[in-house]
């Protein structure tokens, strides 16, 4: 995505703010990849890596390659490794598209990851791509966390939506994210089309699994939210910092900061504080910036096996 590879973009505010997936989603991805007979756990990929929060989880696999089009992102994904513990010789970032990956062989990846990205690829190129590059029986999984939400506070969530999703150009971030991409996400993947519509025969198995939780009731077969974090309120700025639109809107609208409340983002961050002040004991206990809170994020997966 465009924003993210800009100069003025601050890659390791983008590294340390965003949630980090849990163990048990890439347990739940490493089941279905050993569900076939004979799978295999010699080369993995992770597609629009970012700053490398996923491809590091992928430790089963011998090889590793994270990949980005962004070259500031792969600088930022190379300075997070070299502060982890595992061990750097498994892994090398690339950029590249998604959907030209001329450094992968034939017929040589086990297993496919993109967390956060897939809504931005062209699939009418990725899924060819994807059945060139997948060993048969290889699989891949690709997820998005959609709109944040206020774990013990559901009232909150239209306050979220209309800061997020709204169409007033002035007090919502929503006109300012990149389409059709996030439309994509807040629909949870499902406007992207099966793989076998794209490459007939060219998978054999296809599913799609959410894990919103009673968030998203319309959805198939939801199941419990997995992608949770505990964090100060100051840490959940930081959050909000690094958001694409956020980035945008201040770009088109450099007075807002000029605000007396603050700027949008600053708005906003007041206004959830202080609901969770009003709807916590008696509602007279300040919310302070150095207290936690419990933010869930609602997850959609897409799971595929090459054929």
């Amino acid at each position: 995505m465009s924003t993210f590879g800009k100069a003025t973009f601050d890659t390791a505010v983008y590294a340390t703010s965003r949630p980090t997936y849990p163990r048990s989603l890439f347990d739940f991805i490493f089941r279905y990849h050993e569900r076939n007979k004979g799978a295999r756990w010699d080369r993995a990929l992770d597609l629009g890596c970012g700053t490398g929060q996923a491809t590091v989880e992928l430790t089963p696999f011998r090889k590793i390659t994270g990949i980005d089009p962004s070259a500031k992102m792969v600088e930022g994904a190379r300075e997070m490794l070299s502060k982890q513990t595992v061990s750097t010789e498994q892994f090398d970032f690339v950029q590249s598209p998604a959907e030209k990956l001329d450094s992968v062989e034939d017929g040589s990846v086990d297993l496919v990851i993109a967390a956060q990205a897939g809504h931005w690829f062209d699939w009418n190129k990725m899924w060819p791509e994807l059945s060139r590059v997948l060993r048969k029986g290889g699989s891949a999984s690709f997820w998005i966390y959609s709109e944040f939400r206020v774990s013990r506070h559901p009232s909150l969530t239209p306050l979220i939506n209309q800061y997020a999703q709204g169409t007033d150009k002035l007090n919502s971030v929503g006109p300012y994210w990149q389409q059709p991409g996030r439309s994509i996400l807040e629909n949870h993947l499902l406007d992207i089309p099966e793989p076998n519509t794209i490459v007939p025969g060219g998978f054999s198995d296809f599913e799609r699994v959410f894990f919103t939780g009673s968030h998203y009731p319309d959805l198939p077969s939801p199941r419990s939210v997995i992608l949770r974090k505990k964090m100060t309120w100051l840490e959940f700025y930081g959050y909000l910092q690094t958001w694409s639109s956020l980035h945008t809107f201040r770009e088109a609208n450099p007075s807002d900061a000029k605000q007396p409340e603050g700027d949008i983002a600053t708005r906003f961050y007041k206004a959830l504080m202080e609901g969770v002040q009003r709807e916590s004991g008696d509602g007279t206990k300040e919310v302070k910036e150095t207290d936690e809170v419990d933010i869930e994020w609602p997850v959609a997966m897409m799971m595929v096996k090459k054929a």
